[in-house]
């Protein structure tokens, strides 16, 4: 055993004291290489415990074995054995191969090829790099240091912190700490998995940017994107190209959305359709707020909710709606609605229903339609506990040719089709039999039935005035009768009306069709407002 120092030796790029090395071909010794700094960042021999140089006519090979460490410029390789191609400017190494690179980014492998002209390492057998931040695995790893670049295209793992994250290829970039990942991508982490074919992430500020259409599912919703970012750590998303989000009871589109898993709040901005699935409602927008932890949603910009029935769709439409759920604390079994629409508590015996409701608001120019109603009012509140919809201030329904009116109207519903309803306070029925003609019904309440989803027969309560045109077999108009009753039941076949029974006689008085005062023509309280009945659900979806 001897040492050995030569001062000055440099390898690949030149060999300082060559001579030194010829004789003997195979030496035994530890082998240490001092040299003065470098600036043209050649690969320096640090030490090695024996040495062995090859010679024929074409090339040199030189062979190191045991503790072997190299240098270049500020990166470090260490190996069991390795072996110098000077012709080729090559080092192979193996056996625990580690390439330190200025204690920035560490590579580690089996096996190692590396060029040194193009300062590139290809890492084989377990590779693995790390930033101190990151630990990328991979069967093989091509690592560029002049540029901090890796990539793998045999499969890959990379860990940062508690996120997992695995795809067929790779590219690692060491200097904006971000990792192209391409084919088969998966992310797992505590709080959501993600799958998609092509995904961009940064390792220092945890952000997934999308590229491909894309999965993320954190348990408790799931989200189909195709453009946009997602910050993992925060669980903060922005997505374009009308991403789709749904849970076990709802579900949301639009152009663009932003979603924070922490408040449980999404924005959705431009052609917003959120839907209930469970209660078959959904909302159409231009801007919404969608909280899923509280289960609301709040449209703006021509908002438009649908409810769907059996055999027909109620839009609804207004300057801002507003749906959520009813809590749970109110049994919707142990509740009823009274005539005018209250709920009062009823057989507490009944089988408890744990379905969740749900409510509806809507207000100011508010329109209903539907097949067989039409509807104004200025505001609208729905209850799914007694799928009842109460219209306030001013509201008017439309009934095939039947106006309808009242200080509140409430349209009770069953099995999602309308059932009954009431006008409550100065209530009219108005029906227009020719020019300046029109049939009138008021009084303090009226209550109506519906039969085939058209009205079947009305009852007036209290004070029930009615002006009506009387008409001959020839459907000639002779005559009309103000009359004055306590009670009226009033009969529609296939919703138009057919007859109008008093309970107690009236009273009134009949005039020729061409004497009538002007004046007695119309009920006190008479309003036609046929120009506000929507006319089509196009003119509530603003199409």
């Amino acid at each position: 055993m001897f040492k050995l120092t030569i001062p000055g030796l440099v390898l690949i790029g030149g060999i300082g004291a060559a001579g030194a090395m010829a004789s003997p071909e195979t030496s035994p010794g530890r082998y240490h290489a001092r040299f003065q700094e470098d600036t043209t960042k050649l690969i320096h021999l640090i030490k090695a415990n024996s040495f062995v140089n090859l010679r024929t006519d074409s090339s040199e090979e030189q062979r190191f074995v045991g503790d072997v460490e190299f240098r270049q410029g500020t990166s470090l390789l260490n190996c069991d054995s390795a072996m110098l191609d000077k012709s080729k400017n090559i080092i192979y190494a193996w056996g625990r191969v580690h390439l330190n690179q200025a204690d920035s980014v560490h590579t580690y492998s089996d096996e190692l090829t590396y060029y040194g002209t193009e300062r590139r390492a290809v890492l084989t057998g377990n590779a693995k790099l790390t930033d101190n931040k990151i630990i990328l695995t991979s069967p093989a790893i091509n690592y560029e240091l002049n540029n901090k670049i890796g990539t793998y295209d045999q499969g890959g793992k990379l860990v940062n912190d508690s996120t997992v994250l695995t795809s067929r290829e790779g590219i690692y970039y060491g200097q904006t700490k971000d990792v192209y990942f391409k084919k088969e991508v998966v992310v797992i982490d505590p709080g959501f998995t993600l799958g998609t074919d092509t995904l961009m992430y940064n390792t220092e500020t945890k952000i997934a940017t999308i590229m491909a259409p894309t999965t993320i599912n954190d348990g408790k919703m799931t989200m189909y994107v195709t453009d946009g970012y997602y910050n993992t750590d925060q669980g903060y998303g922005q997505f374009g190209q009308r991403p789709v989000i749904e849970d076990s009871t709802n579900t949301f589109t639009a152009n663009e959305i932003q979603t924070d898993k922490a408040t449980g709040i999404s924005i959705a901005t431009g052609n917003m359709i959120w839907r209930d699935t469970a209660q078959k409602i959904a909302v159409l927008a231009n801007y919404g707020i969608i909280n899923q932890q509280q289960k609301t949603v709040l449209a703006t910009q021509q908002p438009v909710t649908l409810i769907e029935g059996k055999t027909d769709t109620l839009f609804v439409r207004g300057d801002t709606l507003f749906s959520g759920v009813i809590p749970r604390t109110i049994d919707s079994a142990a509740l009823q609605a009274d005539s005018l629409g209250v709920l009062v508590q009823k057989d507490t015996t009944a089988q408890q229903d744990t379905t969740e409701k749900r409510f509806i608001i809507a207000y100011h120019n508010v329109k209903i339609f539907s097949d067989s109603l039409q509807g104004v009012c200025d505001s609208l509140y729905y209850s799914g506990v007694d799928s009842t919809f109460r219209l306030y201030r001013d509201p008017v329904l439309w009934a095939n040719s039947n106006q309808l009116i009242g200080d509140t109207i409430f349209l009770f519903t069953k099995n999602r089709k309308a059932d009954r309803l009431l006008l409550d306070h100065n209530a009219m029925i108005i029906n227009e039999v020719g020019p300046d003609m029109f049939n009138q019904i008021k009084g303090n309440t009226i209550l109506g039935y519906f039969g085939e989803e058209k009205l079947d027969s009305m009852y007036v309560n209290g004070n029930s005035e009615n002006v009506y045109y009387v008409q001959d077999d020839d459907s000639a108009f002779i005559s009309v009768n103000k009359l004055l009753t306590a009670n009226t039941r009033v009969y529609f076949e296939k919703g138009e009306l057919e007859r109008i029974v008093f309970v107690k006689e009236p009273e009134g008085t009949m005039y020729p069709l061409s004497q009538i005062p002007q004046e007695e023509k119309k009920l006190k309280g008479f309003r036609w407002e046929v120009g506000r009945r929507p006319k089509s659900k196009y003119e509530l979806l603003g199409q």
